[in-house]
Formats: C-alpha cells, sequence, structure tokens
C-alpha cells in the first residue's frame, strides 16, 4: 500500500481558536510547545500511511499457529511453495519461546497445542527431530503429557496427517446442517466464526481424508504412548447432572451413527452444506474472510471433487495467499485483514488531533468507507428479518458478515466529519437503523449476532476453545453507547437506557469492565468510561469513580499502563503488565473523561507516551493488546500504537487547554437537538 506525503496546508491547524499558555496545565511540566510539536508528528506519520483508496492498515499479527496452519495447508493441497517455505521457516524458529514450545502471545507461557502444530511444520519443512529447536520442543510437549492433550482444531490437524485417530474427534456429523434455524444445535445458535469454521468442517468430517506421511514426517514421538495404542477418553464432569456429560453421551450417539448414516440423509446434507457455502464464496475476502474458515472451505471444495483451476477453488486460495506479509526477510501469514478498524480509529484520532474537516484525507477515507458499505442481507437476519442490509465488516470484504464494533466507529466518523451527512445521508441511515436492531434483550450488543448466548453450547465437546458464541459484551454495547452520545441521545432514550443497564450490571468488582476484543480490563474498561461520558452519566458519580480507582491503582512506575493476556486466566491479574503505549492510551483517554485531566497520574501517563515516541512519530510496542478468542487466540494490531496514543495526547491538549474534546464541541448534545434517526428501535 503506498501512502502519500501530506502537505503542510493539507494536515493539521491545532492551535485555531486557542488561546494557549506556554504551558500546559500547572501541574504538568510538558511545555505547550513540545505536546504540539509531538501531537504534530504523530499526526503527519499516521497520514502518510493512508493508502491511495482512502484506507489505512498495516499487518495484523497473530501467534504461530496461523503460519504453521499455512504451511501444513500448502502440504494438504500438494502446492509448491518454496519461497515461502524458505521464509516461514526461520520466523517459525525464532518465535520459539526459551522453555521449548510456543506462546500464544509475547512473554507467555507455551501452549501445547500451537507447539505441535509449530513441530508438524518444521518436521514438513525439513527439519528433523535430532535438531535442537525440535528436541526442546518435543521435551515440552511430553512434559505437557504428549500431543494426546492438544486442543480439537490441532487434533484434526494431526489426524489429516494419520497422526491422531479420527476417533478422538468430537463428532460433527454433516447431518446438523438440516436442523432448523430455531434448534439449539442449529449453526445459526453458534457465532458467525464458529459457523464458517463448522460448515465446511462437515465436509472433512464426513470424508475424513488422510495424508499419508513417512515415519520421519510424523510427529509420533510426541505421544508418550503410540497413538495406535491410545483410546482418547473425555474428562467427564464430576456431576452427574451437567450439560457437559449430557454433551460427552450426545458424542456417543453421534459418533455411533456416524459410522453407518442414511445414505440419502448424508447425500442431502452435504448438498445443502455445499449450497450454503458457495454463495459466501463468491467474492474475494473468503469464507468468513478468516483464515480457519477460509483454509477449511479448499480442503471442502476439493474433497467435493473441485479442481484446483476451478474458479471457486482458486479465487478462496488467492485470499489465503493474500494474508501473507513480509517481517524483513522472512514472511509471516496474519489471520485476517483489518482495514475498517484501522481506518475508522485512524480517522477518530485525527479529529481529535484537529485535522481539518475540508482535508483531502477525509473525504477520501469516508468514500472509501461508502464503497465497502455491505449491502447483502447476511446470517444476522435470522435473528432480525425484516431489516435493510447496511454497515461494515471488518476486513476488506465479508459480505454476509457485518459487525456492530466496526459499523459504530464508522458512524462516529461520519457524525464527527460531515454531521449534516449530506451525500452520505443513506448510508448513514442504513448503518445506524442495522445497528440499533441488533441490539440483544439483555440491552447489549454482540458483535455479530443479536442474541447469540445459547451459553451452554460451551460444553459440547467440540467447544474446548470456549468461544462458540457471540454473546452481548461490555466493549461492544460501549461502542454503540457512544455513538449514540454523539448523535445527542441520553438516558432519556430507551436504547440508551437499556445499554446502561447492561453495562452497569456488567461492572466487574474491582470497577473496571471486561475487554472481549482488546486486553483486557484496561481496554473494556476505556471501552465503557467513553460512553459513559458521550451520553452524559455523572462522572462523578460511584460506579464510574469506581472504574477511575481501578486505574490509578494499576499505573505501573514509570507512568504507563500495560495488562498482560494472562488476564484473562487470573481475573487478580487484571491491569497488571508491562506498560505500552496502546493500554496507556485507553487508560488515560478514560481519566480524562472521568474528570481526572490534571491528576499527577495522568500527567506522568502523558510524559509517558511522550518518552517513547520515537523520531518518526511512531510508538514501539512488541506486546499482543488485541483479543481474538479470550484465552486462545491474541492479535497485535500495528497501528493500534500509533492512533490511540495520538488520541490520548490530543485529548488531553483539548480538555486541558479547551476544558472540552473536540468531539464535545461537536455534539449535538450539547445543543438540545440529537441527530433525527428515524427508528422503531430507538424506542
Amino acid at each position: 500500500m503506498e501512502g502519500k506525503d501530506p502537505t503542510r496546508e493539507e494536515l493539521l491547524s491545532f492551535t485555531s481558536g486557542i488561546q494557549m499558555d506556554s504551558r500546559v496545565g500547572n501541574t504538568n511540566p510538558v511545555s505547550t510547545e513540545e505536546l504540539q510539536e509531538k501531537v504534530r508528528l504523530a499526526a503527519e506519520s499516521l497520514i502518510s500511511r493512508q493508502g491511495e483508496e482512502g484506507y489505512w492498515v498495516e499487518p495484523l499479527e497473530a501467534d504461530i499457529t496461523i503460519t504453521s496452519e499455512y504451511v501444513l495447508l500448502q502440504y494438504l493441497l500438494g502446492r509448491e511453495r518454496d519461497e515461502f517455505f524458505r521464509r516461514a521457516a526461520p520466523f517459525i524458529l525464532e518465535s520459539q519461546g526459551e522453555d521449548g514450545g510456543w506462546p500464544l502471545y509475547n512473554g507467555g507461557p507455551a501452549e501445547i497445542s500451537a507447539t505441535v502444530k509449530a513441530y508438524l511444520a518444521l518436521k514438513l519443512l525439513g527439519y528433523d527431530a535430532d535438531h535442537p529447536a525440535m528436541q526442546r520442543a518435543r521435551a515440552l510437549v511430553l512434559e505437557r503429557g504428549g500431543a494426546i492433550n492438544v486442543n480439537v482444531f490441532t487434533r484434526i490437524t494431526l489426524a489429516l496427517f494419520g497422526q491422531y485417530d479420527w476417533k478422538g474427534v468430537p463428532a460433527l456429523p454433516p447431518e446438523m446442517i438440516l436442523l432448523p434455524r430455531w434448534f439449539p444445535l442449529s449453526i445459526y445458535t453458534v457465532s458467525y466464526w464458529s459457523r464458517t469454521v463448522i460448515v465446511p468442517l462437515l465436509f472433512i468430517y464426513h470424508y475424513k481424508p488422510l495424508l499419508e506421511l513417512p515415519p520421519e514426517k510424523g510427529v509420533q514421538e510426541l505421544f508418550i504412548t503410540p497413538m495406535s495404542e491410545v483410546r482418547v477418553h473425555y474428562a467427564w464432569d464430576k456431576h452427574w447432572v451437567s450439560w457437559k456429560n449430557l454433551f460427552f453421551v450426545l458424542d456417543r450417539i453421534l459418533q455411533a451413527w456416524n459410522r453407518h448414516p442414511p445414505s440419502f440423509l448424508r447425500r442431502k446434507a452435504l448438498k445443502k452444506a455445499m449450497e450454503w457455502m458457495i454463495p459466501r464464496l463468491k467474492g474475494e475476502g473468503g469464507l468468513g474472510a478468516i483464515y480457519p474458515a477460509m483454509a477449511n472451505s479448499v480442503l471442502a471444495l476439493r474433497l467435493e471433487g473441485y479442481e484446483m483451476d476451478h474458479p471457486l477453488v482458486r479465487r478462496a486460495i488467492q485470499s489465503i495467499d493474500d494474508l501473507v506479509f513480509d517481517l524483513g526477510e522472512q514472511q509471516s501469514v496474519q489471520p485476517c485483514h483489518s482495514p475498517i478498524w484501522d481506518t475508522a480509529l485512524a480517522l477518530g484520532a485525527l479529529y481529535e488531533a484537529g485535522l481539518d474537516e475540508g482535508s483531502p484525507f477525509v473525504s477520501r477515507a469516508l468514500d472509501w468507507f461508502c464503497r465497502k458499505e455491505v449491502r447483502t442481507v447476511g446470517d444476522w437476519s435470522v435473528r432480525v428479518p425484516g431489516v435493510e442490509a447496511g454497515g461494515w465488516a471488518f476486513q476488506f470484504e465479508n459480505d454476509y458478515y457485518p459487525d456492530i464494533d466496526d459499523t459504530s466507529v464508522v458512524l462516529m466518523d461520519f457524525a464527527k466529519w460531515v454531521p449534516e451527512m449530506g451525500a452520505y445521508r443513506d448510508v448513514f441511515r442504513r448503518a445506524i437503523e442495522w445497528t440499533l436492531s441488533m441490539q440483544g434483550t439483555d440491552g447489549g450488543w454482540g458483535a455479530f449476532d443479536k442474541d447469540n448466548d445459547f451459553l451452554f453450547l460451551n460444553n459440547i465437546p467440540f467447544a474446548d476453545h470456549g468461544a462458540l458464541l457471540d454473546p452481548s459484551t461490555s466493549d461492544v454495547t460501549g461502542r454503540v453507547t457512544e455513538l449514540l452520545g454523539i448523535l445527542g441521545y441520553d438516558a432519556r432514550t430507551p436504547v440508551v437506557r437499556r445499554a446502561l443497564r447492561f453495562l452497569r450490571k456488567e461492572q466487574e468488582e474491582n470497577g473496571s469492565w471486561y475487554g472481549r476484543w482488546g486486553v483486557n480490563y484496561i481496554y473494556g474498561t476505556w471501552s465503557v468510561v467513553s460512553a459513559l461520558k458521550a451520553v452524559g452519566e455523572d462522572m462523578s458519580a460511584p460506579y464510574v469513580q469506581r472504574a477511575m480507582q481501578f486505574l490509578f491503582s494499576r499505573q505501573n512506575p514509570d507512568g504507563g499502563w500495560g495488562e498482560s493476556c494472562y488476564s484473562y486466566f487470573r481475573k487478580d491479574t487484571a491491569g497488571e503488565g508491562v506498560s505500552t503505549a496502546s493500554q496507556t492510551a485507553w487508560a488515560l483517554i478514560a481519566l480524562i473523561h472521568g474528570g481526572h485531566v490534571r491528576h499527577p497520574a495522568v500527567s506522568k501517563g502523558i510524559d509517558f507516551l511522550l518518552s517513547r515516541q520515537q523520531a518518526d512519530g511512531k510508538w514501539l510496542e512488541q506486546e499482543y493488546t488485541g483479543t481474538g478468542f479470550p484465552k486462545v487466540f491474541y492479535l497485535r494490531y500495528n497501528m493500534y500504537r500509533d492512533y490511540f496514543s495520538l488520541w490520548a495526547l490530543s485529548l488531553y491538549r483539548n480538555v486541558l487547554l479547551d476544558g472540552q474534546s473536540r468531539v464535545e464541541r461537536l455534539s449535538r448534545r450539547w445543543k438540545g437537538t440529537p441527530y433525527p434517526v428515524r427508528s422503531r428501535f430507538l424506542a
């Protein structure tokens, strides 16, 4: 993606209309000139990275599993990818932890499933069992009880290579596609990401394909007892009557069913599954636009007889290849692209920084959003029929799966930059109506579906990752609530009132909020506090100040804030970790919104960001502060550290000097005239 160098005139007018003292505040040693220069430098750096089409995006990094799985997929498909193999091998090796395994996040402990996948990938890349890295990895796996203990998705991967018995894989009979939509085990009762992974897996489970490996390429040395002599057992719940035990019994029944299914029913199921998949493969983004579903879809097509040169297969493979990115001389694979999210947040930061509304950088981005609007009636309509399609997905293209989080942030951008909407009015109308229609019966919002909260389903053997569903969350609910506040709505509006009740109910004992899509309690607290400020909640209220005290108590001695992914396992470590730019920015934004702009802790946090900024206007950050699936999969958004830091510095400057943020100066709420959203879902 090529960026354009901004001209000085196109950039920022930070001081327009603001009379500044020589120093920022009485308690902060930062001079106005230094702060202004740091903000300008960060904004110019961010603007220079905008693509020609108007969007921002940088690689979305994850742990080693995606790169390992990509290597394995190439072997399953028989593709020659020598250049990638040559460059991926050192990346996998260098990602190995000191304990011999591969972690799920930087600095984390080794995770057995990630380690087994990396080990198998290295075997196929030519590394034998005697290589020092392989010896260390093998020792760790055996210490953890051997490869028999890997998760379900890793079992399936190993089974495809003849390294795990299919009997140890939970039943996934294709006939489940025939269940009515209202049935508790229907594909529509699970999340979009589970749905798009499961449907192509139905073909894999039916055919149980096998790529035989020569013994030296296999991983049988990772099993304490040879796999051929082991019968896989599940750990039964100690309570005889429980969902977990019920599903174990059901799994045994389905395993027996799958040995002799009625042929006419199996044919019907496979036909319906393919009919479900094909429309979702028509675009360029791949099935669900996330790697696991995309990879499974290619295998499903091949198993059903589609040749490698068939347009559907070619397009699906290309969408996967597009996820490969360079890391210097090495190469890795990202789980998906994040252009809508990155662009929406970059625009939000630049708005607070003072970029002029008439800037061509803004109009290019907003026009690009319009071209990316989702107009397909997707899976969400099963729960919300009769609503016009609108909104945005996370990726370049994922038309069946727009999401509420991205859509809310994009709508905030439209509300900030073009409050009268003008030519964007219809796009805005469709998206806000769709967003409001997705509010759950609990008052909150999930990411992709309404009321996707059949939590008992997390007990099925297939769901050992614990991320089968998409219930309402504090962070997404906070984002929609913040949007409504920017549009001028407050607790007098029923939809806001319901959301606030949900958020109050979700607050943790320590005053924070859980972060489903970012790490973790700092992210969730920032998301909710920003919403409370936007809708005019009393920021001195005890429950709000409990959140402030949580943040104050977690500040590090260096002035920053940080939180490890480990907090998903241990709540008592909430808000604890090495300081990062992005998490420091979230904490600062929340504290400033909470009325503490002149607090010494905020001054120290600002100093942390200023002192860590590089000469090119960027910040460094190796930690994973994004969340794919708690306890399972984490992300490093490579722009988080830059646009959130810019946002925090700009907000600090504006509130300290002008008494309010740029968004508050704009907000229709202060004028008493909310934006006229005509929707039955406001009530």
